[in-house]
């Protein structure tokens, strides 16, 4: 749109409306920055989702390479940990339409090293994380996302789409199943907090 000014130049306001294209240089280092805030969150929701560390890498790298092309979509900085998530989520559902992930062999053991949890606690995370698994993904996402990412559940509602009262419900009946699902073997106490 051109227009004339006070002092009789043309003026366009045209441009004020395209975003700001960013150097590579400028691109790099923004990138970077996500990289280096994110990465860990990111691996760490990415574990809980699918309990493999391989897969769990392999998700944060395509999420990473998802997010490197389309890095000028993103318009608020605030808003890049929410971009990320939803990023990997749905890499994450993008996998069972690719492939159908290998079954880990139950009998074959493993001789823990020094520093690694010991058998008791290894068996208490797989009892947690197959609680946790077993949950209805209407209440096992917005747990994790509180649990893990550290999310309140303004945010959660955010991600999700839905009001924070929905999400308070889902958290409390996600709680309350975790606890009677573990609580079958009758042996089960407070695993880490959680309820």
């Amino acid at each position: 749109m051109v227009k004339a000014g006070s002092t009789g130049e043309l003026s366009c306001k045209f441009f004020a409306f395209l975003p700001v294209m960013l150097s590579e240089a400028q691109r790099i280092k923004r990138f970077e920055a996500l990289a280096r805030e994110y990465g860990a969150d990111l691996f760490r929701y990415a574990m809980w989702m699918c309990g493999n560390e391989a897969l769990a890498r392999d998700l944060v790298q395509e999420t990473f390479l998802r997010a490197w092309k389309a890095l000028h979509r993103l318009q608020n900085e605030k808003a890049a940990k929410s971009w990320l998530i939803t990023i990997l989520r749905r890499e994450y559902a993008r996998t069972f339409e690719r492939k159908v992930p290998p079954i880990a062999n139950l009998d074959t053991v493993s001789e823990p090293e020094s520093g690694e949890p010991g058998p008791d606690e290894q068996a208490e995370v797989r009892l947690l994380r197959a609680g946790i698994a077993s949950l209805a993904e209407k209440y096992r996402e917005p747990l994790l996302m509180q649990v893990v990412l550290g999310y309140s559940c303004q945010e959660i509602a955010a991600e999700l789409g839905i009001s924070k009262n929905a999400v308070m419900t889902q958290l409390f009946r996600a709680r309350q199943q975790l606890k009677e699902n573990l609580g079958k073997d009758g042996t089960t106490g407070d695993v880490h907090g959680l309820y």
